[in-house]
């Protein structure tokens, strides 16, 4: 027997030895806790003794169960949070059982009693995840003799209504087509992680027609328009836990799938021949202008006659927009990263005209400084562009600040902007250069695969990195597509590699979207990135252009029209309004101001801001848009607050000067922290490692934020040094409060606010009682959200 086959039977044996474990001492305690409970120990001696036995032989099977299962979740191909979970109550249990014995060893009875029961309860939680592993999230419904009721055979899809049918008349093309595609949906989502080209358990592949006919070690899996025959339709009839069920893992298939593949199976397996529709939502290409829904009152910006039809359909009713405080303290942070200032609030508020909106977006628009130095951490998280880190030491990585600062500044044309990236500069290679990695690497950190799936991801939101290691099982992507973009940008032509393994094929040269136009395989790299540049940024691909819009719409809404931003291929909650937004942008000259200012005059950006309880609706395809999202300020938003409320929080060594324009101390007015290097400070607030493409951050405070506001050396040397200049400046509690409130909060504190504020910082104010207050106001949500 050889070592593989050993090894196979070893991890059989030791998977089936991992739940037997647990539940030995799963009997044995809950043996242990009956007897507890009905008090039978505290009246034999021997009966104690024999408890006591049965406790040491449960911990000791929960020690050998946790140790079991460390080894097999490295074998297996479990995942999830159902796993995690497993795994964790598992270790927490054994950890309960080895406490229950040193009490029982100790005679704390009490202590030893109440472990006992939570022993019990972690090992029944430990095994019902276990069981939701190994038999599916069915395994205790499937057995009851009510809430089981058997899915119907038929489907509900109009397109499929032939199935239940019962006419015997032969199916037409298009029903092919259909049936077809639903019987690849299944496989897919069921079966291609243990059977496609990334991996083929017992020699069974079922991607495609030739291999999933030719069946696998054990012969063919289906006997064309015998179902009652083929091995596919028992294994997946088979209950859960059969050593010959299928899927092995996860959910089991639904009646209505099962009979799916029986009627495929009885009309023949057909297979249609040609190209095969995508079983993945595969989004447009080219561009669409919608027509634009007629105007009704004040309705008259295209955003909000799209959204006021968005609304009609969901049944929805525009709310009031906000004050002008809110929006002027909103725009302000969206467009420039700056808190508006208490004179700007009280002229803004004050002013009658009726475009004054309007005219403070023009304003602000105009900032091209500010602009610039706001948006620069936008692109620098996109672009993966920092100041220091990994490559810069040994000439691996190149940075971009001074082209991104200039073209931000000068509101360079979307177009050329990424045509200057693809097809670069010497200032603006360092994008698609990406970054030498010293040692040994694998092949999807080449830099030409990192420029590949950088320029996939950024440009046309599109996930290739699951295709840089093997066929992807989320998208119609393959492996031979990531290595053929990803020679575009190679001196040389790369071997395809298989989750590290070469292949021994050679990739050609090819564009992601063929549609786009041909790559000279044979030019030079530089032409041939002239080409590729050409082609991505040409008006016919609409693609690039919903990427974009859809970005920005996420920045200033809080959520994409499209969610996940880097999943285009999902559906937008509205897709006339994205393809509007994109085919306006590129009718307008590819200007992403004019696009900004058309979202932020609209009334739908004006509309009231809104939360939800769990930040995965945001994701949800159930998600109903209703205004924007409330979010926190990011990292160097926040830190620019503090600077201009209170006190700088950077000086201005802390500038990275090296990488920033000459004249850049002239532009600021004061170290902004979009230009500093990154430190513990912005990394607990969320700055990314800029090592990979970052597209979006978290609004989710966390504990490590906590702790940095609370305890860190930056944050509280900032607020130190600024209560020691507010100190000099402001001689009265009264003065100091009621300036520090129109600074951070932009309105004068109310009445208990000030009572509360003086009492903190004295009568007379001192160092730490101011300290105190603006760590308090800095914390408070009304500063910390855009609201």
């Amino acid at each position: 027997m050889t070592v593989l086959t050993e090894s196979f039977w070893l991890w059989q044996f030791l998977g089936r030895l991992h739940p037997l474990m647990v539940h030995f001492p799963v009997g044995l305690l809950c043996v242990a806790l009956l007897l507890e409970i009905v008090g039978w120990s505290r009246k034999s001696t021997d009966l104690r003794a024999g408890i006591t036995a049965l406790i040491w032989i449960g911990a000791i099977s929960s020690v050998i169960a946790a140790i079991l299962g460390l080894i097999l979740i490295n074998q297996e191909e479990y995942g999830g949070d159902t796993v995690t979970i497993h795994q964790w109550s598992g270790l927490a249990t054994m950890a309960l059982a080895l406490l229950t014995v040193f009490a029982v060893q100790t005679r704390r009875l009490v202590l030893y009693r109440s472990l006992l029961f939570l022993t019990v309860f972690g090992v029944t939680i430990a095994g019902h995840y276990g069981a939701l592993l190994t038999h599916g999230e069915d395994y205790l419904t499937s057995v009851l003799p009510f809430g089981n009721e058997k899915q119907s055979p038929t489907t509900t899809d109009p397109n499929l209504a032939f199935i239940s049918n019962s006419s015997s008349q032969p199916l037409d093309a298009k029903q092919i087509e259909d049936l077809n595609l639903e019987v690849r949906s299944i496989l897919a989502h069921n079966c291609y992680s243990c059977h496609s080209a990334t991996k083929m358990k017992g020699e069974l592949r079922l991607d495609t027609k030739e291999l999933l006919m030719k069946g696998g070690e054990n012969g063919p899996i289906l006997k064309a328009g015998h179902p009652e025959d083929s091995d596919m339709i028992r294994r997946v009839k088979l209950p859960a836990g059969h050593d010959d069920a299928m899927p092995t893992k996860g959910k089991r298939l639904t009646d209505k799938e099962i009979a799916v593949l029986e009627f495929w199976i009885k009309q023949g397996a057909p297979w249609p021949s040609g190209a095969q529709k995508s079983i993945y939502r595969v989004a447009a290409l080219e561009p669409r202008m919608p027509a634009v829904p007629a105007a009704t009152g004040d309705l008259t910006n295209p955003i909000d006659r799209f959204v006021n039809a968005y609304f009609q359909q969901h049944k929805l009713t525009w709310k009031a927009p906000v004050d002008d405080r809110t929006y002027l303290r909103r725009v302000y942070l969206d467009m420039i990263g700056l808190l508006p200032t208490p004179e700007k609030i009280q002229s803004f508020t004050a002013d009658p005209r009726p475009n004054k909106r309007e005219l403070l977006v023009t304003e602000l628009l105009n900032q091209n400084d500010a602009y610039a130095q706001h948006w620069l951490t936008f692109w620098n998280d996109a672009l993966r562009n920092d100041y220091s880190g990994t490559g810069y030491i040994t000439g691996g990585r190149f940075d971009i600040t001074k082209w991104l600062y200039a073209s931000l500044k000068n509101n360079k044309p979307y177009n050329l902007f990424v045509r200057e990236l693809i097809s670069p500069t010497k200032e603006s290679e360092g994008f698609i250069k990406g970054i030498k990695w010293r040692g040994t690497i694998n092949s999807s950190q080449s830099t030409e695969m990192q420029a590949a799936q950088n320029v996939a991801q950024v440009f046309l939101g599109l996930n290739l990195k699951c295709a840089s290691c093997h066929d992807s099982f989320i998208s119609d992507w393959k492996l031979a597509d990531a290595y053929a973009f990803a020679n575009v940008f190679s001196d040389t032509t790369l071997e395809i590699h298989r989750c590290d393994k070469p292949t021994g094929k050679i990739a050609g040269r090819a564009i992601l979207f063929k549609e786009l136009g041909t790559i000279n395989g044979e030019a030079p790299t530089a032409e041939r990135l002239r080409q590729l540049a050409e082609f991505m940024t040409q008006p016919k691909d609409g693609r690039l252009y919903r990427t974009l819009v859809n970005r920005v719409w996420a920045q200033l809404m809080g959520r994409g029209l499209v969610e996940p931003v880097d999943m285009m291929d999902n559906e937008p909650w509205s897709q006339d309004l994205l393809d509007w937004l994109a085919a306006d942008f590129a009718a307008n000259g590819y200007d992403i101001k004019k696009l900004m200012a058309n979202i932020l005059t609209s009334k739908t950006y004006q509309l009231p801001s809104i939360s939800v309880k769990d930040p995965a609706l945001l994701t949800a395809p159930t998600f109903v848009f209703e205004g924007m999202v409330r979010r926190r300020m990011s990292a160097e938003q926040f830190a620019d607050a503090v600077s201009l409320a209170f006190n700088p929080v950077y000086g201005d060594s802390a500038l990275a000067e090296k990488r920033l324009p000459e004249n850049i101390k002239q532009e600021i007015p004061f170290p902004r922290a979009s230009l500093v290097k990154n430190d513990p400070f912005l990394t607990a607030l969320g700055r990314p490692n800029r090592e990979t493409v970052s597209t979006s951050r978290t609004s989710q405070a966390n504990l490590l934020q906590a702790l940095e506001l609370t305890n860190g050396a930056k944050f509280n040397a900032a607020l130190k040094q600024g209560a020691e200049r507010w100190k000099a400046k402001y001689p009265t509690s009264d003065q100091l409060v009621n300036q520090l409130y129109w600074n951070a909060l932009g309105r004068a504190p109310q009445p208990k606010e000030l009572a509360v504020a003086e009492k903190i910082v004295g009568k007379t104010p001192n160092v730490e009682g101011i300290q105190d207050l603006v760590w308090a106001i800095s914390l408070h949500p009304e500063f910390q959200l855009i609201n």
